[in-house]
């Protein structure tokens, strides 16, 4: 099996449908196959072969989808990097997944550490206005291979040279097993950095079948995609299930209303997918001056849909928000609200193949109607964390992934989230592990202490905070640990309040006290 077989499918059976749309770009299914194809002799030539890590450090653009589909025509693991992280944060997640070929954009390359990432061996720029779009049907001779000593230090390559330079015949798909890892998407733990979440072919193959069924994708739609193509929603539930159907992706770099509803009307998109931030800003718009009659289905995941704004919706437009719920460690979809009884405040039930328990701290099975941990079971799972045996036993303990989520389950199964893990911050449905982002600030040497929390936010759902003990003398400002955050982490994980304290409080045994500090940050 191949991750790439319903990319070839589709451009079998529909050569000249628009595969994707982008800022007047249109590409088909044709042309996104031929393409990769070159891509994967490009690569292949270069010595890249099965099982090799390939990171894609790229916005939504038509080349991620490209460089998708050609490292696995090949058999590569595709390592998705968020195209927002600095160089701290692009530097570990090319050290961690051993990748040697990494794809980006020009305005990307001062984030990456060349000189610190000893396995990059290609560092290719993708920069590709539509008029610089390789024939699919030319011919060209084949590029001579790299030598073993091109590293990234020897400056970066150019997408469209590789493209112009590969052979233009089909690329003949590397067989995998089942389990054979097929992705790498990094989710952040409480480690403190992020860890590697091994989805197989099999793992992703199954689920975006299964997410295709649900949401009843049919070939003829055209989907919104601004959610961000390195997230598990994005890559599996839309990109890869929209190719599985022979969709059309309507791409966008993130998301912005005007543009999109534009888009919306102009390209007569029908299938809509957010988060629920979102859907609450579009509630506070005057929609009106657009036609949106061409919407036929709504779907909202990564964070929990409050039940007023699912109510609100459905009164305003006629339809109900699909909801769905999963985790990166499965890959991602395991329970949907849903395809026969839709229920308010629910993330609905296990979907096909998947069971869904809820645990108690010794990880028993509580009754109906009782909170505690969210448990998950099904073919979804992932094979585990990148190098990572420990974590990986602790998070598939008893043959259950453990969520780290909080919800109840009723007498039909529907599963209503309660909470999240206590510590972790949701700025507009992007996870910040406070552990993560303390891992950094220790970095600076006027930092003695420091405990990062989350506060309450009206508009993206909360914000990270951070307490900060300085080191004696040092002059330390709230400023300077803002600067130092902007530099190299993503903008979603700078902390919104910075306080210098003389101390943190903790408890008898040394344990900080992070519900102090939300008490105190809400009574300030």
């Amino acid at each position: 099996m191949n991750l790439a077989e319903p990319l070839e499918r589709s451009a079998r059976l529909f050569p000249e449908r628009d595969a994707i749309l982008f800022e007047g770009r249109q590409v088909s299914y044709g042309e996104l196959d031929a393409q990769a194809s070159r891509l994967a002799h490009a690569l292949a030539a270069r010595g890249v072969a099965a099982g090799d890590r390939v990171a894609l450090y790229l916005p939504n653009v038509p080349e991620f989808v490209l460089a998708y589909y050609a490292a696995q025509k090949l058999g590569a693991i595709t390592v998705s990097i968020n195209a927002i992280f600095k160089s701290a944060e692009v530097e570990f997640l090319m050290n961690d997944s051993g990748a040697s070929v990494l794809l980006t954009l020009a305005e990307l390359l001062p984030n990456v550490p060349r000189g610190r990432c000893p396995s990059l061996r290609h560092l290719v720029t993708c920069d590709m206005p539509a008029d610089d779009a390789v024939d699919p049907g030319a011919d060209a001779a084949p590029p001579a291979p790299a030598p073993d000593s091109a590293t990234a230090g020897d400056g970066a390559q150019s997408l469209a040279a590789w493209l112009a330079a590969a052979p233009s015949g089909r690329f003949r798909l590397v067989e995998r097993l089942p389990d054979d890892a097929a992705a790498l998407l990094y989710s952040s733990g409480t480690t403190g950095f992020p860890k590697g979440v091994t989805l197989t072919q099999y793992n992703i193959s199954s689920n975006v079948a299964t997410a295709a069924r649900a949401s009843g994708y049919r070939h003829g739609d055209r989907l919104a995609l601004f959610l961000p193509l390195f997230h598990v929603y994005g890559q599996n539930y839309i990109m890869n299930a929209a190719v599985l159907a022979g969709a059309t992706l309507s791409m966008f770099r993130r998301f912005a209303a005007e543009p999109v509803l534009d888009a919306i009307e102009r390209d007569r998109i029908t299938m809509f997918f957010g988060v629920p931030t979102l859907f609450i800003a579009l509630l506070n718009m005057d929609l009106s001056r657009w036609d949106l009659s061409s919407i036929r289905y709504e779907m909202s995941a990564a964070s929990t849909m409050p039940e007023e704004i699912s109510r609100r919706w459905t009164e305003r437009f006629g339809r109900r928000v699909y909801e769905g719920y999963g985790l990166t460690e499965c890959s991602p979809f395991a329970c949907y609200n849903d395809a026969i009884e839709h229920r308010f405040g629910s993330v609905g039930r296990a979907v096909e193949g998947f069971q869904l328990a809820i645990f108690d701290a010794q990880d028993r099975e509580v009754p109906r109607g009782t909170w505690g941990e969210i448990v998950i079971r099904g073919p979804g799972v992932m094979k585990g964390y990148w190098n990572r045996p420990e974590e990986t036993a602790e998070a598939l303990r008893g043959d259950w992934l453990h969520s780290g989520d909080i919800g109840r389950m009723d007498a039909d199964g529907y599963v209503y989230i309660v909470d999240r893990v206590k510590d972790m911050v949701n700025v507009s449905g992007f996870k910040v592990w406070p552990a993560e982002v303390e891992q950094y600030l220790y970095r600076m040497p006027q930092v003695a202490e420091c405990a990062v929390y989350g506060i309450p936010d009206p508009h993206k759902g909360e914000q990270v905070a951070v307490a900060v003990v300085a080191r004696p003398d040092s002059g330390l400002t709230a400023d300077e640990v803002i600067a130092y955050c902007r530099d190299n982490i993503a903008a979603y994980k700078v902390p919104a309040r910075v306080d210098i304290v003389a101390e943190l409080p903790k408890s008898a045994t040394g344990k900080l006290l992070k519900r102090v500090l939300r008490e105190q940050a809400a009574s300030a």
